[in-house]
């Protein structure tokens, strides 16, 4: 990992629960779709972010999920507003796109996982992959899927993309699925056998996925998740 100086670009709010960030790094580097960065708060305080670009961008952008006032994610939230400047770590995690695979491809993301799914899709597609990819998005509700109107695009643009929303509480002419995200896959697949499965989410939500699809045949090798370091 290198430390990398970057401008503060732009901060803007998705909703009340979650802002864009928008970093120009000063000097280049590579990094692989799907890994992500850690924010230096201070010398022992390295806070990490999925990097929700596309490698190869002049700008990284991320998603902080920062509800609470005073909160972990609200801290940086703060700090980046009071600041030109900031020092990045990166890249680090090794559940990064296995671009060469011709597996199916099972994403799932639940809240600002999404960001991570996004490095991972927009890769897909500047590539020029065509590799069959099912994406759910789970939420609590509507608003919470902050991001759904790029997500939809996806869907319409890309025959080999299908996105498929999941939210607990449905408004009425809701466009998706209504439950909760991880009772939804095992309604829609019998068997997890053959897929390579990208995830992130909430740690809690990660690992009760992981327990969910051993039940249903998942290849562990094929699952790939940062949070798996972490909850082993």
């Amino acid at each position: 990992m290198k430390t990398i100086r970057c401008q503060v670009e732009k901060i803007t709010p998705f909703n009340d629960a979650v802002y864009q960030v928008l970093l120009r790094p000063e000097a280049g580097f590579e990094f692989k779709a799907g890994q992500y960065l850690s924010v230096v708060m201070a010398e022992n305080d390295k806070r990490p972010f999925s990097i929700a670009s596309a490698p190869g961008l002049d700008t990284l952008e991320l998603h902080i999920g920062a509800a609470v006032s005073e909160s972990y994610p609200m801290q940086v939230v703060e700090r980046l507003k009071n600041s030109t400047h900031i020092d990045i770590e990166a890249p680090a995690g090794d559940a990064f796109l296995r671009q060469e695979s011709q597996r199916p491809r099972l994403m799932i993301a639940g809240g600002t996982g999404f960001s991570y799914i996004k490095s991972i899709i927009e890769s897909q597609i500047s590539l020029g992959q065509t590799v069959h990819t099912q994406f759910y998005w789970g939420c609590r509700n509507q608003d919470a899927m902050y991001y759904q109107g790029i997500a939809r695009e996806w869907h319409k643009a890309h025959t080999w993309l299908e996105f498929i929303p999941v939210v607990e509480d449905a408004p009425q002419g809701w466009q998706g699925k209504q439950g909760n995200l991880l009772k939804q896959i095992e309604q829609d697949f019998v068997s997890l056998i053959g897929y390579d499965i990208y995830i992130a989410g909430r740690f809690d939500m990660v690992g009760a996925a992981r327990q969910v699809f051993r039940e249903m045949g998942v290849e562990e090798a094929h699952l790939y998740g940062d949070a798996f370091a972490f909850i082993k």
